[in-house]
């Protein structure tokens, strides 16, 4: 059996649209010294981690309306729940989505069927990893559940800015459809999605310039343009300078 270092009795969110699963996953919790709550889709799944804020989740990936990467950011989004360790527990083997997984905030991805002692040595090795300091009192306060979405969707489109998804899916992928998504972002942002992108490619770019020598024709596809000459267009009527220039350095010159 896998005790965790500490007396205390963690709480688990097992987020899992199947029963059968469900009931498997309860059964192998049961003997250990974890409170176990179910969540049965990844809507329902986010609203009770943020009423319970357990010590762990453990999340399927596909689930009918909101999947679990879809739950997965807007719990990383929350400053509430952010740091709630998140086990991917999910039938799929693709290496694609195991990746995919890891880099939106799990911490491991489990692939079904599983071994229960191997999944319990997972759930004690990420439980007594974690640190999770109480958090300040300005997060006390629930999110707002607009802001999560946005900043969920910014972080994903900032994660794929090379191959953007399209707007709908963009929008599939933090919980929401599209013309809610849109309205969202002008009343937080004050600026449309595709504002958004426009500006974020070319951040990314200056950035790119800055800290790489990757040359310009690379920095463009790395951030979503079709050839380094429509890059340079953008860029030009955002900064009044042309890439190269602006590498060249502080005056804007190139180097000689």
């Amino acid at each position: 059996m896998y005790l965790t270092t500490d007396a205390t009795v963690r709480d688990i969110l097992i987020v899992e649209d199947s029963a059968f699963e469900q009931r498997m996953l309860v059964d192998l919790l049961s003997d250990m010294p974890y409170r176990v709550s179910v969540a049965g889709d990844g809507d329902e799944g986010y609203r009770l981690a943020q009423a319970r804020r357990p010590d762990l989740i453990l999340l399927d990936v596909r689930m009918p309306d909101m999947d679990g990467y879809a739950c997965c950011r807007l719990l990383k989004a929350n400053p509430a729940t952010r740091d709630i360790p998140v086990i991917f527990v999910s039938g799929t083997e693709s290496v694609e989505d195991r990746v995919l997984g890891l880099s939106i905030g799990g911490v491991d991805f489990v692939s079904k069927p599983f071994t229960p002692a191997e999944l319990a040595a997972r759930i004690h090795v990420h439980l007594n990893l974690m640190r999770r300091p109480a958090p300040p009192a300005t997060e006390d306060a629930p999110a707002d559940p607009d802001a999560v979405t946005v900043r969920a969707a910014m972080r994903l489109i900032g994660d794929n800015l090379a191959d953007l998804p399209r707007l709908s899916e963009i929008a599939r992928g933090v919980g929401t459809y599209r013309e809610k998504l849109s309205a969202l972002f002008r009343e937080q942002t004050g600026k449309t999605v595709f504002a958004f992108i426009r500006e974020e490619r070319i951040a990314r770019g200056m950035r790119l310039l800055r800290e790489t020598d990757f040359d310009v024709q690379h920095i463009a596809r790395l951030v979503g343009f079709r050839s380094a000459a429509n890059f340079a267009t953008a860029f030009r009527s955002r900064t009044g300078m042309t890439p190269s220039a602006y590498r060249g350095g502080p005056s804007g010159l190139p180097d000689n």
